[in-house]
């Protein structure tokens, strides 16, 4: 008879580590503000199925990882449905980057233009990937952004909202992972029947297990040591200012004695973890021959890789941090390596009481009555749960965009804007933008015909129309629909002509066709050119697509049949601008007036800030005579 299991319940968390060598999951709840940990599993896998913490073999993963799952309900006789994961740290990019916003006169900072300034913060960091041929189709997702300062007319603060003043900026490091590392933790899980109830990044998961928030105040650094990937996450001043990551760990010292030693990968790992002993250590070769040596002596041989791994981590540290920091933590596996956190301390010149083994802190979060939970092995599967059960990210809540769960990594308040690009959305999907307008010269003339306006995106959050910084909460529904750019103005010779013309027609001094397509910049000539049957064509019924200024001869009777074009008077960005009136007296709307700002809309990678006599503007606001405008 099969044992009856129970059903998981909503405060039970499951994490499951998915690491290069192992997996290891964790069953427990929150109680009285620690994790209660009711169950561990670890499972090596039997092959190399995985390759600096990014899963290769995604079937032969799925496997292992339900043995973890069975061994686990078996243990608590529970039925595990939802878990809680986070992605590797392989390719992590970090990206610091500064973003301000300066106003005509002095106004209250309030949480929309704060959102505004951290968006063009983000966008400016992206910005820099992508010019580093980082960022290239849409490969990587934006894990998340951590604002490290804040500026009120070139005054630092920690907070800004409320305040006053004529300028404002914003310094954030962002972080991108590729998106296969996540596409394929969402297959395993995928696999494995399991619902994603939390998802976030392994090195801000072991920095909530070794470093608790009270003693965050330090410049402290967490480097988590796998077998493929060194994780690294950096704290100061109360919050988590970067994080970034090295592919060495401590697969290379495993190579290094497979090579040396000519054992296998078990063999040599077997003998890694016997370093710490001051017993010979015992080994047999590939070729069947025994051997001895002591742990002196395989330290000695491994000296050159643990240097090189020490080197690496040292100098990865100092990239982020910018300065030696007060202490750092090592965790994971790899951390247990003999002489390592020596030479990590002597990489950064600081005293080696400065380099501890995490897992001292643990206690602080977590506690169990059966395991010993000081092992810097727990920090990533320990931190996973702890993030998750003591309410450390939103992360684990479930927000469906367009009916599917949306992948979210950021901790703290969510925006509809930070989870759309989390998702893989872009600013040109968030505002869409206006098609190219053409502008040529016909018979000496200047034509110009305006492209059509983009389509607005669609968001509708638990059915409502909301906007781009809406706060999004746990459970709500998202249906999102990505503007689209506006038609470019195209014309043919033949639309402007009448399909009835049998004259000569020449684009650039060379004869052409009728249904030759018109460029911007070129210079067409028509003998014997009929304007107001080329008003018929290209205006049709009453359409706004045509010529602002099609000059016709005052010889051509139909000139007067053409409505009076009054020019709009306005102020944009404090310059006093005359605005030709438009065909058929139509009004001008503030999404017009987008092309005349100088603003690049061919690469939106910033927020625009659009106010109409003081006051914040809309994309269809009609222009009066006399308004005050300003687009920045």
């Amino acid at each position: 008879m099969a044992e009856v299991k129970r059903e998981q319940e909503k405060n039970e968390i499951f994490a499951l580590d998915i690491g290069t060598r192992s997996i290891i999951g964790v069953v427990g709840s929150a109680e009285g503000g620690r994790f209660h940990v009711m169950a561990i599993e670890k499972q090596d896998h039997g092959q190399r199925a995985m390759l600096d913490g990014q899963i290769e073999n995604i079937e032969q993963v799925a496997a292992v990882a339900r043995e973890v799952i069975a061994r686990l309900e078996k243990k608590t006789r529970m039925h595990l449905s939802r878990v809680c994961v986070a992605a590797a740290g392989r390719a992590l990019k970090s990206e610091s980057a500064s973003f301000a916003l300066e106003f005509p006169a002095t106004r209250q900072i309030t949480e929309e233009l704060i959102n505004q300034l951290e968006a063009g913060a983000v966008s400016e960091a992206e910005r820099a990937l992508r010019e580093q041929s980082v960022l290239q189709n849409d490969l990587y997702y934006m894990v998340g952004y951590t604002v490290t300062n804040y500026r009120v007319d070139g005054y630092p603060m920690s907070s800004i909202r409320d305040h006053t003043g004529r300028s404002i900026e914003a310094e954030v490091v962002v972080t991108f992972l590729p998106r296969e590392v996540v596409e394929s933790l969402y297959a395993v899980v995928g696999k494995l029947g399991l619902e994603i109830a939390s998802l976030t990044l392994e090195p801000i998961a072991s920095l909530n297990a070794a470093i608790p928030n009270d003693i965050r105040l330090l410049n402290l650094v967490l480097v988590d040591i796998g077998a493929g990937t060194s994780d690294i996450a950096i704290c100061r001043d109360g919050s988590v200012v970067g994080y970034t990551m090295a592919t060495i760990a401590g697969d290379e010292i495993t190579e290094l004695m497979m090579r040396v030693l000519l054992v296998d990968f078990g063999q040599a790992e077997r003998i890694k973890m016997l370093l710490g002993n001051k017993a010979k250590i015992s080994y047999t070769d590939i070729l069947g021959l025994p051997h001895e040596a002591t742990p002196e002596e395989i330290r000695d041989m491994i000296a050159p890789a643990v240097t090189t791994l020490a080197q690496e981590l040292a100098k990865r540290i100092l990239e982020l941090n910018d300065k030696v920091p007060s202490a750092v933590f090592l965790a994971g596996g790899g951390s247990k390596l003999e002489g390592l956190k020596e030479r990590v301390a002597e990489e950064l010149r600081i005293e080696p009481s400065r380099v501890a083994i995490a897992g001292n802190q643990f206690e602080k979060n977590a506690y169990s009555e059966e395991y010993d939970l000081n092992d810097p092995e727990y920090a990533t599967p320990l931190g996973i749960a702890i993030s998750a059960g003591l309410g450390l990210i939103n992360d684990s809540y479930i927000i469906l965009l367009n009916g599917e769960p949306a992948k979210l990594f950021r901790s703290g308040v969510l925006i509809m804007r930070d989870i759309l690009m989390m998702n893989g959305y872009r600013y040109g999907d968030l505002i869409g933008k206006t098609g190219a307008n053409l502008s040529f010269q016909l018979n000496g003339e200047r034509q110009f015909f305006r492209a059509s306006l983009p389509t607005p995106p669609v968001i509708l959050l638990n059915g409502e129309p909301a906007e781009l910084t809406a706060i999004v909460h746990a459970g709500d529904n998202i249906r999102f629909t990505p503007a689209k750019q506006g038609a470019d103005a195209v014309k043919t010779l033949g639309d402007l002509v009448g399909a009835g013309f049998h004259g000569v027609a020449t684009i650039n001094g060379a004869a052409a066709p009728l249904d030759q397509t018109i460029h911007t910049g070129d210079e067409v000539w028509v003998d014997g050119l009929d304007y107001a049957a080329m008003r018929r064509v290209a205006e049709p019924d009453g359409e706004p697509a045509a010529p602002e200024s099609a000059a016709a001869p005052e010889t051509a009777p139909e000139a007067s049949a053409e409505p009076l074009r009054v020019p709009l008077q306005i102020t944009l960005n404090d310059t006093a601008v005359s605005l030709p009136g438009k065909a058929g007296g139509e009004p001008y709307y503030l999404m017009d007036l987008l092309e005349f700002s100088g603003i690049d809309f061919e690469h939106p990678d910033k927020p625009v800030e659009l106010f109409v006599n003081g006051e914040p503007g809309q994309f269809s606001q009609i222009i009066m005579e006399n308004d005050v405008v300003s687009i920045r």
